[in-house]
């Protein structure tokens, strides 16, 4: 793909996360570059970074674990920040699972430093503000955590391939953050985290 004017392309090395400005009516698609690699996806409104997406509230509005493609993401204030509107990817998504922090790791046994989707948030953020807010649940995307009829999860790979992308369109002007997932100890990565790239336009970009 050569990026036009009209589209803005941001690579986000592998365990690192890049935001994005994202203005009412644009899409904002995440591509995994190589296969097989989580994104942590984190929306807040681009005038108060304390509204942002809920996982929680979006649950209670659309009766699902994730959205379907047409369905909105919501804000803890309930108002809609995104639309699902393309996945070519197998549709494998979470919105369970919180992003890996310095504590997750310690708890599987890491010593010592290791990247996070948490401290990529935070940052990231820094460059729009002093004193970044919590750190919301992510949107997981091509995250493969299925549960089944125990209620138990399973830590699966991704099972997007080269190339798969999930595309929104944001209904508010938002900031968008995208950390390509470092876990690297359970298996959702496959073992080796690689780089995610995030691509902002709108309807009359060309195409991938």
């Amino acid at each position: 793909m050569t990026t036009s004017p009209a589209l803005q392309r941001t690579v986000v090395p592998a365990r690192e996360g890049r935001a994005v400005l994202v203005a009412s009516g644009q899409r904002v698609r995440v591509v995994d570059l190589e296969g097989g690699q989580v994104g942590d996806v984190f929306a807040f409104a681009r005038n108060d970074l304390s509204e942002h997406h809920s996982a929680s509230h979006t649950r209670a509005q659309i009766d699902r674990l994730f959205p379907k493609v047409g369905e909105q993401f919501f804000t803890n204030r309930r108002r809609p920040i995104l639309t699902l509107v393309e996945d070519t990817s197998p549709g494998r998504h979470d919105m369970l699972i919180a992003a890996c922090d310095p504590e997750r790791y310690a708890s599987l046994g890491v010593a010592g430093w290791h990247a996070s989707c948490a401290d990529n948030l935070r940052a990231t953020l820094a460059a729009f503000t002093a004193d970044p807010p919590v750190v919301p649940q992510p949107i997981n995307v091509f995250m493969r955590i299925p549960v089944d009829e125990h209620d138990d999860l399973s830590w699966l790979p991704a099972v997007s391939s080269a190339g798969d992308s999930i595309t929104f369109r944001a209904e508010m002007d938002c900031v968008v953050v995208v950390s390509a997932c470092p876990q690297d100890i359970t298996g959702i990565n496959g073992g080796l985290p690689t780089s995610l790239a995030v691509d902002v336009f709108w309807d009359s970009a060309p195409a991938r």
